[in-house]
């Protein structure tokens, strides 16, 4: 598995799941064109394109471009690098029928198509050790961020300190803010939830 900074922008969870058996880094969903009424994932992306750069890995038919040049028109273009993988004919296993162009989306082509069109677009890869102090769960749990009633209410309190969407779960939460965040700068906020005395529907 490679280790890269840039996050990979991709179109479907199916996608996600591909990408995550091979890359390890950040992967974003867009939901396909859902991201075109979506302001906060947007805005997700524009953060993390600032932090780390991202990398857009669309399928290689119409919709997929059509994603890409929207990503293209939003991010600036010193934050953003394409990726492209080949229009391979054929369906996916699990689909009944397959995409209009009859083409494999990502999900759907070989490994190696995949590693070849990372390389190709020139990511930047990482040594596998990293120094930084990481949040863990057992970070969420003492900060009261996970595991009791009032977590949700916690974390919808330190999603707007950090300007990050409200709907976010634990669990995604603590993926992205290893991204646009580190152990010190969440602490310090956690700090001032503690000494505001409130908290939000507790």
């Amino acid at each position: 598995m490679i280790h890269i900074r840039e996050a990979i922008i991709v179109e479907g969870r199916y996608d996600v799941n591909k990408i995550k058996q091979l890359v390890d880094t950040i992967v974003i969903e867009t939901g396909g064109f859902a991201i075109f009424n979506n302001s906060e994932k947007l805005a997700l992306i524009r953060r993390i394109a600032a932090e780390r750069g991202i990398l857009v890995l669309t399928d290689s038919d119409g919709a997929g471009f059509v994603i890409r040049n929207y990503l293209r028109g939003a991010i600036p273009k010193e934050q953003v690098r394409h990726a492209y993988i080949p229009q391979i004919a054929g369906k996916e296993r699990r689909k009944v029928h397959g995409s209009k162009e009859g083409t494999l989306g990502v999900e759907g082509v070989p490994d190696d198509v995949i590693l070849r069109a990372l390389e190709q677009a020139g990511v930047e890869c990482l040594p596998e050790a990293d120094d930084r102090r990481k949040i863990t769960k057992a970070d969420f749990y003492a900060w009261g961020l996970s595991g009791t009633a009032h977590s949700a209410a916690r974390r919808r309190q330190l999603l707007r300190a950090l300007h990050l969407p409200q709907h976010m779960t634990a669990n995604a939460l603590l993926e992205f803010i290893n991204v646009v965040a580190d152990y010190e700068e969440v602490r310090r906020e956690i700090e001032k939830l503690d000494h505001s005395g409130v908290c939000d529907g507790c």
